[in-house]
């Protein structure tokens, strides 16, 4: 595995944003709060195969270190000590149930984009900055966020998305990055990622990212010093004088 990337010279947020090619979001935590609602989607899964477990806040703050709701759930019942573990069908048979009340809860409408997110996507796009996603979770996960807060047809702006189960190794493994850059046909430094945890900095940095940190609920304490920019929401881009020229770096 690759050695964590010393972190660039700093440089203003809206300089960052504005010199790149293009833009590669995380999804949990960064284009919304939805670890949350995670957390509650587990609880239900947990009920409804007729499991004791019950993760509180604290606990699942904790768990979050662990990239992947099924390695999660594994490393919980590992925690308990109790053999054997859990089958895979019966870890996948969570998962499901899992991730349809995760869908249902979306789209109810409670969990809107995190301030600025919508402004940067369409700022970016008005610049003809490229659009991608990074992530851990699942394209099911990813798809019933976006298309309640883009609208159906959000996958038409991004021209790359990658979800956990699309490499080997989910964060902070740079696997999910390097495919993106792939996908991308572009180098590291035609692109800023936007991450809200130490494992999606760690991931980035790893394929030689640079990383704008945007800090969120079960993450705010996490160590960002290799960050290039580290801000408490987006919306402190809206301030920010940013560039609309870029030109590729040679590859």
């Amino acid at each position: 595995m690759q050695a964590e990337a010393p972190a660039a010279v700093s440089c203003g947020a809206g300089e960052l944003i504005g010199r790149a090619v293009a833009l590669i979001f995380d999804v949990d935590g960064t284009l919304a709060e939805t670890e949350e609602l995670h957390r509650q989607a587990f609880n239900h899964a947990f009920v409804r195969h007729g499991l004791d477990w019950q993760w509180d806040r604290a606990v699942y703050k904790e768990l979050l270190r662990v990239t992947g709701g099924k390695e999660r759930m594994r490393s919980f019942h590992a925690r308990l000590q109790v053999a054997p573990p859990l089958p895979d069908a019966d870890i996948a048979a969570l998962h499901r149930i899992k991730t349809a009340h995760y869908a249902e809860l979306i789209e109810t409408g409670c969990c809107p984009l995190r301030p600025g997110v919508t402004d940067l996507l369409t700022a970016a796009k008005a610049r003809g900055q490229r659009l991608a996603i990074a992530t851990t979770t699942s394209h099911g996960n990813i798809d019933a966020l976006l298309s309640q807060a883009l609208g159906t047809r959000w996958a038409a702006d991004f021209d790359a998305v990658v979800a956990g189960d699309d490499v080997r190794h989910k964060k902070p493994a740079a696997d999910v990055y390097l495919e993106t850059l792939a996908r991308l046909k572009l180098g590291a430094a035609d692109c800023v990622a936007i991450e809200d945890s130490r494992n999606g900095l760690i991931a980035a940095s790893r394929a030689n990212i640079p990383v704008l940190i945007t800090r969120s609920m079960f993450f705010r304490d996490d160590d960002f010093s290799a960050a290039q920019v580290v801000l408490d929401d987006l919306s402190e881009l809206a301030g920010s004088k940013q560039k609309t020229e870029k030109q590729p770096h040679a590859q």
